[in-house]
């Protein structure tokens, strides 16, 4: 499944998780975008992730890994396979 469907669900789910209601995002965001989110019918910026994150305190690569992981086993390979790539990155950069 691509992140654009599964995008909604993880920020779903860590909402529910730190116990927050779709009003709590006020000060970022309208009851109704919250809901389109959810919905999988807009998608945000990267700034709007990061205000997100903040209201529900919690790093901006939390909710993505789990919107492309899925599962605690898919979290782990995508954890993994971003190590890899910023390890070569980081060798790369140095040459």
């Amino acid at each position: 499944m691509s992140p654009k469907n599964t995008f909604p669900a993880a920020l779903k789910t860590v909402r529910k998780a730190r116990g927050l209601s779709q009003e709590a995002f006020s000060d970022v965001s309208s009851r109704t975008y919250m809901s389109s989110l959810e919905r999988g019918l807009k998608s945000p910026t990267l700034s709007k992730v990061a205000e997100l994150c903040e209201v529900m305190d919690v790093h901006p690569l939390t909710l993505l890994t789990l919107a492309y992981g899925g599962d605690s086993k898919g979290v782990s390979e995508v954890i993994e396979r971003v190590r890899r790539e910023l390890a070569a990155i980081q060798a790369r950069k140095g040459k």
